[in-house]
């Protein structure tokens, strides 16, 4: 593990992306271009569970967290990844603080929660060092909540005030239709909204996390006290570069 966790504790702004593609070669490319972070996302990106250990394989050489976007809080699905190495757990969709408690007992053992227990799994290298995975694995995995919905904004201080809660995050697309103003990230509702997370958060000695589409908005967002902010995916990144290219080269034989 790479002290991610730490190092937002520290109040370092940490920058990431998101990976869509489930393809290692991709995963691979991005955790060398200079991000602290990176999501492998089964909630929308088009890989599976089985393409995430080679993804996670690829980002061993790096210096890279990886964080998995599991489908839903179910205890589950965060055992099945966190078995296979990843860094930390980003669950979407959470509403409520006992959705949020659920997900994060799932990520500890007992007594604290509710991890099931093995040995032989990719997590403690197949067993070479499991207790010094369990001993470590409270302190060191990184627990994501996504505030998207208006039903989490209800429950907003009692979801950052839950034990293992590490980050609120979120999520723009969701969280804009939610309010009505879908897309408009600069509608006063919405710029409200992020200081009422941005202030439970602080309130709770959280951070907190956004997704954004212009890295220039950087910036502005760190600035508003946001310090574990993703942009861009994977699959945006070769679209856009292959737009780019391939219109570079059309405008040169039109003027030929």
């Amino acid at each position: 593990m790479k002290g991610l966790k730490q190092r937002l504790q520290k109040g370092e702004i940490l920058i990431g992306t998101f990976l869509s593609l489930g393809n290692p070669v991709t995963t691979e490319i991005v955790g060398n271009a200079g991000f602290d972070w990176v999501v492998i996302d089964l909630e929308h990106g088009v890989g599976a569970e089985g393409d995430v250990v080679h993804q996670l394989m690829a980002l061993k050489n790096s210096n890279v967290s990886a964080i998995i976007r599991v489908e839903g809080y179910q205890r589950q699905r965060i055992h099945r990844v966190l078995d296979l190495g990843a860094d930390g757990i980003m669950c979407p969709r959470v509403e409520t603080a006992a959705e949020a408690e659920l997900a994060v007992k799932a990520m500890q053992y007992p007594p604290e929660g509710i991890r099931g227990v093995a040995k032989m799994i990719r997590a403690t290298r197949y067993g070479d060092d499991f207790e010094g995975y369990r001993e470590t694995a409270g302190d060191e995995l990184l627990g994501i909540i996504q505030i998207e919905t208006l039903a989490s904004l209800q429950d907003l201080d009692a979801i950052a005030h839950t034990p293992g809660v590490d980050v609120l995050f979120i999520g723009p697309s969701d969280l804009s239709m939610a309010l009505g103003i879908f897309g408009q990230t600069d509608h006063p509702l919405f710029v409200k909204t992020i200081g009422q997370i941005i202030k439970a958060a602080k309130d709770a000695q959280k951070q907190v996390g956004i997704l954004l589409s212009d890295p220039a908005d950087t910036k502005k967002y760190s600035e508003m006290g946001i310090h574990f902010i993703a942009c861009g995916t994977d699959a945006g990144f070769l679209s856009k570069g292959a737009q780019q290219t391939a219109g570079a080269m059309l405008k040169a034989i039109s003027f030929s």
